[in-house]
């Protein structure tokens, strides 16, 4: 584990699958944005990408002691991906990002700062603020957004945004099993645990890029079906501890700023 003070160091965990194109350069871009007070620790978590990503990582890292490439073989997906990239984080504090350049590395000092206040810290495209290079995806997402939050009975205005910051030893409390599973629906099931434990929850606005090298692996069909099914299941589960058959403990109130 690293020594450094709780304060002074975080981990990012990137999971990747086909993103040669864009990881080294992901990377130097997340260490050009460390603060200069903190140190950082970057996994990235790639599920035996046939691109030679982690080869990539391995060989143009291979003499930085901070970048850790993490091959999974077995088992694999992205939302798997990116628990086990929290389970071998060494710090306490992690960011996780995507690997395809859509988010923003120049965000991570505003991410940490807030952080130090809430439990978690959401980049999110939907609050005052917020904004995505991609107008067609952004009007999309901010309509699908909108369903889930009718489903949902959430305050969270972005719940499929995936770049965050939290504590590691407060998310692995959490049931991990119910929650890193899937593609990107696990993030609204982590927002619900989340809040269901009573953590604190803040959104701050985030500007979301093109993908850089590369196609997108999300079928929007596809998508839209697993990410409802994903939702009315929650919203089930919801109802059933709502109704007094599923033990449950006071949510907090999420925050945008």
């Amino acid at each position: 584990m690293n020594t450094s003070s709780p304060d002074k160091a975080f981990s990012v965990i990137l999971p990747t699958y086909n993103e040669a194109g864009n990881i080294v350069q992901l990377v130097r871009k997340i260490q050009a944005a460390v603060p200069d007070h903190m140190e950082c620790e970057i996994l990235v978590v790639d599920d035996n990408s046939p691109d030679g990503t982690y080869e990539l990582v391995r060989e143009s890292f291979r003499d930085v002691s901070c970048v850790v490439p993490i091959l999974r073989t077995s088992d694999r997906g992205f939302a798997k991906s990116i628990r086990h990239g929290i389970e071998r984080a060494s710090n306490d504090r992690i960011i996780v990002m995507d690997s395809d350049l859509t988010h923003d590395p120049i965000e991570i000092p505003r991410l940490l700062h807030v952080g130090q206040i809430y439990d978690v810290v959401s980049g999110s495209r939907f609050c005052a603020g917020g904004r995505m290079t991609d107008t067609k995806h952004y009007l999309t997402s901010l309509v699908y957004n909108w369903v889930l939050r009718l489903l949902l009975r959430t305050q969270v205005q972005d719940n499929l945004g995936g770049y965050f910051t939290a504590r590691r030893e407060q998310i692995l409390r959490l049931p991990v099993d119910e929650i890193f599973f899937g593609y990107g629906e696990y993030y609204f099931r982590l927002l619900h645990f989340v809040q269901r434990a009573g953590l604190s929850i803040v959104e701050v606005p985030s500007h979301y890029l093109l993908r850089g090298a590369g196609t997108s692996k999300s079928n929007w069909a596809r998508m839209i079906w697993s990410y409802t099914s994903a939702a009315l299941r929650l919203k089930s589960r919801i109802a059933m501890t709502e109704s007094g058959k599923e033990e449950d403990v006071p949510s907090s109130t999420p925050h945008s700023s």
